[in-house]
């Protein structure tokens, strides 16, 4: 039964459970993770296997783990047409978007005169991607993570996604791959994907930067190995907030709910509005849309709405926004009369979708706004996965005479101040070291 929430009455405890929504849950496999994590530390390849036999495919060798070239033939003859081009179409946007967020390689600018200060920007030197596939396949995840990823101009990218039980991976998610160009792509998920990629093993190379959703267990890992590797934004279970007013159609945001919480029992999906009538006819409508899903998809949907999910009924507009931001949810889509009237009051989310003809679905697989996204109320402070994840900053600086000069002062000054004399005495001493007008040093 669908949970309805009034938000003047809440408990505490509910609006607890409602703000952490799965991350509640990261706490009872923190162990587990560490264990097998120290196995593959001590036992590498050979622990991998292990975890692959017990968790995906009972048969798994280690020259099993790497995805072939004769199995990425395979894919492409497997993949259906139509899919094939929904794939491509897909691809299509998503590059232009990513190319778009591209910065300039170098930048340099004039400060003071003579000094000149700027950034450089180059890739990261490698990264490993995660794609689930625990409840699905999600060829639209490898698409999200690998075009930055190229686009960003990173050289060596690898991916690790689980393998059915018969050692395969889904042909559609190979596809896109390689017509991202990646071709490095292993057969591990889970703890054990995310372990090998931060640590390293013969097989896997370790990488510098790691990235991709997944379920509580991968969170954890990223917990545990987080200084080990860069191990990106928190991307947990999918969860949303259908944000409605009086004049939404009940009927689209029941659907919109439904949208996420078909993802999984530990997603989490919110309809917030201060309307009573629109809340009322959306949970009327939700069992006539629930009965045209299948029977594992409908219950997960039943699991969602009576935990992480449901109505929350608020006194007001304004009052809805507040939680919407207090919640920072991964996907927001708004269902108000003027969508941009409110645009700006929304301060935490990871993407923001406007109108009755944006739902979640579409930027998902194929608007172009990267589908990856922060969750667990970290859209507060980590953006959706971008070229910008892929590539670091070097600063840049030049001082010619006269801009030394002008520094050398306050520089000195405030090393001496901070208690760094030798930080000092390299602009002080400097001087009788430095070229003179005539071309001689000084003395």
């Amino acid at each position: 039964m669908i949970q309805v929430h009034h938000l003047a009455t809440m408990s505490a405890e509910v609006r607890t459970t409602l703000m952490r929504r799965a991350e509640t849950n990261i706490d009872d496999v923190l162990d587990l993770a560490r264990q097998m994590i120290d196995q593959i530390r001590q036992h590498g390849d050979t622990a991998l296997v292990e975890y692959v036999r017990k968790y995906d495919f009972g048969q798994a060798e280690i020259a099993t783990l790497k995805v072939t070239e004769a199995e990425f033939a395979a894919a492409r003859a497997a993949i259906e047409p139509a899919i094939r081009e929904a794939v491509i179409h897909a691809h299509t946007n998503i590059q232009r978007f990513h190319q778009r967020q591209m910065p300039d390689e170098m930048w340099f600018t004039e400060l003071e005169p003579g000094i000149f200060a700027g950034e450089k920007i180059t890739p990261v030197a490698s990264a490993g991607l995660y794609v689930p596939r625990g409840k699905g396949s999600f060829p639209s995840v490898m698409l999200m993570l690998a075009v930055p990823a190229v686009v960003a101009g990173v050289e060596e990218i690898l991916v690790c996604t689980p393998p059915d039980a018969q050692g395969q991976v889904d042909a559609a998610s190979l596809f896109a791959a390689e017509l991202c160009g990646v071709t490095n792509v292993y057969k591990l998920g889970g703890i054990q994907a995310i372990a090998a990629m931060a640590l390293g093993t013969p097989t896997v190379p370790r990488v510098a930067k790691i990235t991709g959703p997944g379920n509580v267990y991968v969170s954890a890992a990223k917990r545990l190995l987080y200084g080990q590797s860069n191990v990106g934004l928190p991307a947990g279970p999918s969860e949303a907030i259908i944000l409605a007013d009086e004049h939404a159609n009940p009927q689209l945001a029941a659907l919109d709910l439904l949208n996420e919480a078909e993802h999984g029992p530990d997603s989490a999906a919110l309809l917030v509005t201060h309307s009573e009538q629109v809340a009322n006819e959306a949970a009327r409508w939700l069992p006539h849309y629930l009965e045209k899903l299948p029977e594992w998809r409908r219950a997960f949907c039943e699991q969602v709405l009576a935990h992480y999910g449901g109505i929350v009924i608020t006194g007001s507009l304004a009052e809805s926004i507040a939680f919407v931001n207090e919640y920072a949810p991964e996907h927001l889509e708004i269902l108000v009369q003027e969508p941009h009237s409110v645009l700006g009051a929304i301060k935490h989310a990871g993407e923001i979708l406007l109108g009755q003809y944006t739902p979640i679905a579409t930027s998902n697989y194929c608007l172009g706004l990267n589908a990856i996204l922060p969750t667990g109320t970290f859209a507060r402070s980590f953006s959706a996965v971008s070229v910008f994840d892929f590539l670091k900053r070097s600063g840049i600086g030049y001082l010619n005479r006269e801009g030394f000069e002008r520094l050398k002062t306050t520089t000195a000054r405030l090393a001496v101040y901070e208690g760094f004399p030798a930080h000092a005495m390299t602009v002080t001493e400097r001087e009788t070291l430095l070229p003179q007008e005539d071309g001689t040093h000084g003395s």
